[in-house]
């Protein structure tokens, strides 16, 4: 039999958790036709794996590429860590669907790469066929409908319940996005106008996903002083609507708050004892990455973005923002999480000499109170800037990251600007090196399989995800020595070490 490929020699780790083992692959029109002993003189091309490893392409379970694949076709960030399929629309934003009334304000939720897109789309089912028409793209791509987007599309930035009209609306929508081949919804609860929302919302749209047999995925409500009450609310929501959930970036953040790994890891785990298909996915990071404006508490971004513009620029408002901010803790405060030198400016249009720097640098050379700072900033730049946080705490991702429930996902995307978070270029290559070869927490297979068949079986994608005779060839050969992340927080566009074929 001829081959259009053969890997020769390579030890094969399959993605199922089992030990690896040595043989032959052979690939003919994209699929795996034959795992054993294979003659070379059988392929039209061939790869010498000697001494290296073979695995499933890595599944990125919570990325943000939506709109990446109209600026990169090939996704390169991903394709250098070894990733073959992205899983996106993730925290509550997706690009579809639109409505014409409240595009302005999706545009300006999903960020920079929106007003680099002309969104020539309605529908999900539209959005989907311009990403087709794009031609091959570098990795696959697996969808969710953002509830921030539904509700934008319904309702604006309105920080009200929706009406019964409303909802009926945005299930609709939701039902329409899911037969266009949605794989299901997303939230992201710490975000308007998701954070307008109460549980039984979304309870109410996701029996909807769960008709068709699509997952939740959810950024939860809080992840510092109420992360133990925001994974009890996932829970409920996969209970009352009988839907999968998977809990996006699990985390804890705030230094009154670490340790809180194990109970978190518990409620999980009960859940599932319970009958509850509960999952979670975690990037290999201390620090997290999103919009500057998400430092001030929900209300001051009712309306959008120039609304919240307006309020940044008006000396009474940020009085209160200011002791919003030193008074409470029962939102998602970054201020009191991170404190200011643990904030870092990762993207500022109007003050690019900031990047890279944290507030309490900023502030110190401008000689400015860091509130004026982060005020100015968001005031000029609105949603565009973006930072850098250090919130957690090595120990608690090292339980997380372990633990057999949870997957592997970069939460990561490089706009092309600014200096991102290094795990858009470094998460997977990255478990590997900390967690498998210096700290031994997992086993090589153990990794493999966060990375490949454990997220395909969420998503349900039943030909991929393992190496398996029939399976579509989405394989990643690297070397297990030198396997490993070279991108920082100084240069985080460094690629990783190791990856020799994708």
């Amino acid at each position: 039999m001829e081959f259009d490929l053969v890997i020769k020699n390579g030890k094969i780790v399959d993605g199922t958790g089992n030990p690896w083992f040595k043989a032959d692959i052979g690939i003919k029109n994209g699929k795996i036709v034959k795992i054993g002993k294979i003659d070379e003189s059988q392929g039209h091309e061939v790869i010498n794996a000697e001494n290296l490893v073979v695995a499933p392409g890595f599944i990125d379970m919570h990325a943000h590429d939506d709109l990446i694949f109209f600026d990169d076709l090939f996704n390169k960030p991903k394709l250098y860590q070894g990733v073959t399929t992205v899983v996106c629309g993730n925290c509550g934003i997706s690009p579809a669907p639109v409505n014409r009334k409240t595009l302005d304000v999706l545009k300006s939720y999903i960020g920079i790469l929106s007003k680099r897109v002309s969104f020539e789309w309605i529908t999900y089912g539209d959005y989907l066929r311009k990403l087709e028409d794009l031609g091959s793209l570098g990795t696959n791509f697996v969808g969710l409908v953002g509830h921030g987007t539904l509700r934008i599309a319904v309702m604006g930035m309105e920080a009200r319940d929706p009406s019964q009209e409303e909802l009926e609306e945005m299930k609709n929508l939701l039902a329409r996005s899911l037969e266009d081949g949605a794989f299901g919804m997303s939230t992201g609860l710490i975000y308007p106008p998701g954070c307008y929302s109460k549980t039984e919302e979304i309870i109410e749209l996701s029996r909807v996903v769960s008709k068709y047999g699509g997952y939740y995925a959810t950024h939860m409500r809080n992840e510092s002083n109420a992360v133990l009450e925001s994974i009890t609310e996932a829970i409920r929501i996969g209970r009352e609507a009988r839907v999968p959930v998977e809990i996006s970036h699990l985390k804890v953040t705030g230094k009154p708050n670490w340790g809180k790994a194990p109970e978190m890891l518990k409620l999980i785990e009960r859940a599932r004892e319970e009958g509850i298909d509960v999952t979670a996915d975690a990037y290999p990071y201390t620090a997290g990455s999103t919009y500057l404006a998400s430092i001030l508490p929900p209300w001051a971004h009712e309306g959008g973005e120039e609304k919240l513009k307006e309020r940044c620029k008006d000396p009474e408002i940020r009085a209160k923002l200011r002791e919003f901010i030193e008074k409470r803790d029962d939102w998602e405060n970054f201020v009191k999480q991170a404190g200011w030198d643990g904030i870092i400016i990762a993207y500022s249009p109007s003050q690019p000499e900031f990047e890279g720097k944290s507030i309490a640098e900023i502030a110190k050379l401008m000689q400015k109170d860091p509130y004026d700072i982060v005020f100015d900033t968001i005031a000029e730049d609105g949603l565009k800037a973006m930072m850098i946080v250090f919130v957690m705490n090595e120990s608690d991702v090292e339980k997380i990251i372990s633990h057999p429930y949870v997957m592997i996902g970069t939460d990561g995307l490089d706009i092309g600007v600014g200096k991102p978070h290094p795990r858009a270029y470094g998460t997977f290559p990255r478990v590997l090196r900390v967690y498998v070869k210096e700290k031994g927490l997992i086993t090589l297979e153990e990794a493999i399989r966060k990375m490949t068949s454990l997220p395909a079986q969420k998503l349900k994608l039943r030909d991929r995800g393992l190496i398996r005779e029939g399976f579509w060839a989405d394989i990643v050969i690297f070397d297990p020595k030198l396997i490993g992340d070279e991108a920082t927080f100084k240069e985080p566009r460094r690629k990783p070490k190791g990856i020799k074929y994708v």
